[in-house]
């Protein structure tokens, strides 16, 4: 090989050192150790061990790697998702008049109700192997990550500074360009922070997720999540314990080695114009940094990445936007509107039929609307005190780069402890003190959902342009003042997405909070979650689409009430 083609290695200083060899180990071991389990993911579901779950503490590493390879397998199409989804709600008038409601319903459904219909879909696709399931489970996580994802990645979209936007048609940068040299790099710090969040929210649903039921049949893909749900079962307290230590070194792991450089190397994307404080450099970076042949080859693979970014592939943003200006929308409007009304009222046709001719008359319906009731009065209190609690120490935290990448793993790990490890400790206390159930299961739904409300804090505390902060110091505004006149308004629109989102996932987490087992004792809680998931136990089909469109309904309700138009009074205020 010509030393032309890397020209930093001509040197001899320049040739690969122990850094170099101490990081190869670290990613051929990782390697290694996924294509050993791979093979188990094309088994027959007959094989032995093929869905067989035991709590020998010694199954954890190989449990671990399984669910941890589905949990980034789900981050990677919810990344895939977010970067084509929330672009064209953005851009897009019309798409954005059906895709964000969407979105709102999507992240409403229970990860139960999704498993109850993609299960057979994906075991169709592989009959009789064990890979229809992984597919589903993938699925199921991914439905449990995506949906804050481009909930973030929209909201930076429809934020964006009106200066940046009139740079980027100065410059003539095409769709392409201006989405990687300007969107994606904007919506950045967000979104690494919302992929932190959807890992933690991949494992609190985890359990559900790996556990699968279909009809009379139900299996345990190995995993951490099919653990626990064993360790439930059989009142093993030791086995919980193994599965917390497990869950909090697979997370430290993941943390250090992605997510840390991430939130460090997403800092440099920050709006500003005065220079802010900024954290120590984290240790793997400094690593990378030692190295030599990486470190070059880094340097290569991000020119490569800039130069696909920078590429020509479409009209610049203002010819194209003249040409759309220049289009008669009128008529579109009224057709594309049309076009959606038939579909929606098809499928209204569809379900109600369906539930009809099943048995579920009103009654149901007057019941799973009742049940909903209770459970939004749930959702609404919880979400009102987890703002109280957690919007001043989000920009707190977020303030101070130091102190945000030593509670990092902290966060992430109380934010992933899954609700149905506290089932002990609640189910115990509640029949010993004989106290309510639907009182003391409640804050078990706002226990993996008010973390949504800190990291978008975090995040919108940790983008806030430092020369903003500079101004108000030169003015000395400090107090009540600064709050209500500086930071609240600056973070504003993170806020509304975290509590948009934590909204929809205290719905889907109703789903688990309502229900509550240890051994042979379980506890219910009055609640449109208990009523989809003694459905689901049941196999009652037509019940558990009654009682995820009546789900729907109240998210799509209460946001269109309330989030949407605190979120379009938020995007004019930061754009204007």
């Amino acid at each position: 090989m010509s030393t032309t083609t890397f020209p930093a290695l001509a040197s001899g200083r320049r040739m690969p050192n122990i850094w170099d060899l101490l990081t190869l180990l670290c990613v051929f071991g990782a390697l290694i150790a996924v294509v050993q389990v791979t093979p188990d993911t094309f088994k027959p579901l007959d094989a032995p061990n093929a869905t067989s779950v035991d709590l020998d503490p010694l199954n954890l590493p190989e449990y671990a790697l399984r669910t941890t390879m589905r949990m980034f397998a789900a981050l990677a199409a919810s990344l895939l998702f977010t970067f084509t989804f929330a672009p064209l709600a953005a851009k897009s008038r019309r798409a954005g008049l059906v895709m964000v409601p969407m979105l709102d319903i999507l992240q409403s459904v229970p990860i139960l109700g999704f498993l109850s219909f993609t299960t057979a879909f994906f075991m169709g696709l592989f009959p009789g192997q064990v890979a229809g399931l992984e597919f589903a489970a993938i699925f199921a996580i991914f439905t449990s990550q995506a949906w804050n994802m481009a909930f973030s990645f929209y909201q930076s979209l429809t934020t964006l500074p009106a200066d940046l936007d009139e740079v980027t048609k100065s410059f003539r940068l095409t769709g392409w360009q201006r989405f990687w040299r300007l969107e994606v790099p904007f919506g950045m710090p967000g979104l690494v922070w919302n992929m932190m969040l959807s890992m933690s929210g991949g494992w609190f649903f985890v359990v559900a997720s790996e556990a699968i039921t279909l009809g009379d049949a139900s299996w345990k893909l190995p995993g951490i999540g099919s653990y626990v749900a064993l360790a439930l079962d059989k009142r093993d307290i030791a086995a919980i314990f193994y599965a917390i230590v497990a869950m909090l070194v697979v997370i430290v792991l993941y943390d250090q080695f992605l997510f840390r450089p991430l939130v460090a190397w997403s800092a440099k994307f920050r709006f500003e114009i005065v220079a802010s404080a900024k954290g120590e450099d984290p240790w793997v970076l400094k690593l990378l940094r030692r190295t030599r042949v990486l470190r070059v080859m880094g340097h290569r693979l991000g020119d490569v990445l800039g130069t696909v970014g920078t590429l020509r592939l479409a009209l610049p943003v203002r010819a194209r936007r003249a040409e759309v200006a220049r289009t008669p929308s009128r008529l579109g409007d009224v057709v594309f509107l049309g076009l959606v009304a038939l579909v929606a009222a098809a499928a209204v046709w569809r379900i109600v039929d369906y539930i009809h001719s099943h048995d579920v008359g009103l009654a149901d319906l007057g019941q799973a609307l009742l049940l909903g009731c209770i459970t939004l009065l749930r959702v609404v209190v919880l979400i009102a005190l987890a703002s109280l609690i957690w919007v001043p120490i989000g920009v707190w935290i977020g303030l101070r780069p130091d102190w945000a990448r030593r509670i990092q793993v902290a966060a992430q790990f109380v934010a992933a402890f899954p609700a149905n490890l506290l089932f002990p400790i609640f189910v115990i206390l509640i029949v010993y003190f004989h106290v309510s159930a639907d009182i003391w299961l409640t804050p078990l739904m706002i226990l993996g959902t008010q973390w949504y409300i800190l990291f978008n804090v975090i995040a919108g505390a940790s983008a806030f342009p430092g020369d903003m902060r500079e101004a108000a110091n030169s003015f000395h505004v400090s107090g009540w003042l600064w709050w209500r006149k500086v930071i609240l308004p600056g973070i504003f629109p993170y806020y509304v997405t975290g509590a948009i989102t934590a909204s929809g996932g205290s719905w889907n987490a109703a789903i688990v909070a309502e229900v509550a087992t240890w051994g042979d004792t379980k506890l219910e809680a009055h609640g449109l979650g208990a009523y989809i998931a003694r459905a689901t136990d049941a196999g009652d089909f037509p019940r558990i689409v009654l009682g995820v469109v009546v789900m729907s309904m109240f998210v799509l309700a209460f946001n269109r009430v309330l989030w949407r138009p605190l979120y379009a009074y938020a995007t004019r205020r930061l754009t204007m």
